[in-house]
């Protein structure tokens, strides 16, 4: 009898992980079914090397970012690069991003699937205070309004915007998304526009 128990006791957390295994492993399969699909829907053309600076995005083209499973990245908008110096007419300020800027972002959030609801945080009637990060910290302490974005396709979408005044729309699979993303094995597409906060 105490055999019979023992093995129930080792088999059934054994058997309860195989099967939490099998469910993710399952709704990984049906995300990476719901972003080919999305691709597919929409005619999106994925580019596979990154542009340069200097390359017109058509309406179409994405970025498949290398690295990561399915993110994808579409520039529509690239922000000044420089600025005139205040306090010297003649000098220029690179504005090129850096790791600890504190990003102040406003987004809209669509999931893959067709006639599907779109949470907005676009203007100050959507939400009263733009959603504020620390570019390339996914972890450690928020301070004040400024959160720490555990979100990896936030930070790789912020880097390849590179200077403030960008707009983009980047599709983020679960595995680079918030949190409750990934415990929902959910992704989503985030049309995003960007500052950097003085």
């Amino acid at each position: 009898m105490k055999r019979v128990i023992i093995g129930l006791l080792i088999g059934l957390p054994i058997l309860f992980i195989s099967c939490a295994g099998n469910t993710y492993s399952a709704l990984r399969q049906e995300e990476d079914r719901l972003i080919a699909n999305y691709l597919s829907r929409n005619n999106i053309n994925v580019l596979t090397e990154e542009p340069d600076v200097d390359y017109v995005w058509g309406e179409k083209d994405y970025y498949k970012v290398q690295g990561y499973d399915n993110l994808y990245f579409h520039l529509i908008k690239r922000g000044d690069s420089i600025r005139i110096d205040p306090s010297d007419p003649t000098d220029t300020i690179d504005m090129t991003i850096l790791v600890n800027d504190v990003i102040v972002t406003r987004y809209k959030k669509f999931g893959l699937t067709e006639y599907t609801d779109t949470l907005s945080y676009w203007t100050t009637l959507d939400q009263a205070h733009p959603y504020e990060f620390f570019y390339g910290k996914t972890s450690g302490i928020a301070s004040g309004f400024t959160q720490i974005c555990e979100a990896i396709g936030w930070h790789e979408a912020v880097r390849l915007m590179k200077y403030p005044d960008s707009q983009c729309q980047v599709l983020v699979p679960s595995k680079q998304g918030f949190e409750a993303d990934q415990t929902s094995v959910t992704p989503y597409i985030y049309l995003m526009k960007i500052q950097v906060k003085n």
